[in-house]
């Protein structure tokens, strides 16, 4: 059952997208502290830093996690940033 509150609205002067939603996915690694790793979150992804700090130990315990879900085009920027930071990550 669909009702008004639940359907997605555009947004007021923002862009159509043409592709489906994706998801970015932080992979493991053994060479980043968490700190960085929450801090690169929270200021690239937006993340707040209890957001964050779960995303880091999801990714060290299962070796991945879920940190945004969107649009490819606006993912890739998030992905772009990270991998300049030199963290693995990937868009599903």
């Amino acid at each position: 059952m669909t009702s008004e509150k639940t359907r997605q609205k555009p947004v007021p002067g923002g862009k159509e997208h043409l592709s489906p939603r994706r998801v970015l996915v932080l992979h493991n690694d053994d060479v980043h502290t968490f700190e960085y790793v929450i801090e690169a979150l929270v200021k690239i992804c937006r993340h707040e830093y209890i957001q964050a700090s779960q995303c880091a130990s999801i990714t060290h315990f299962n070796g991945k996690c879920d940190i945004k879900t969107g649009y490819f085009e606006d993912l890739k920027v998030m992905k772009d940033a990270l991998t300049d930071k030199e963290l693995t990550v990937t868009i599903e």
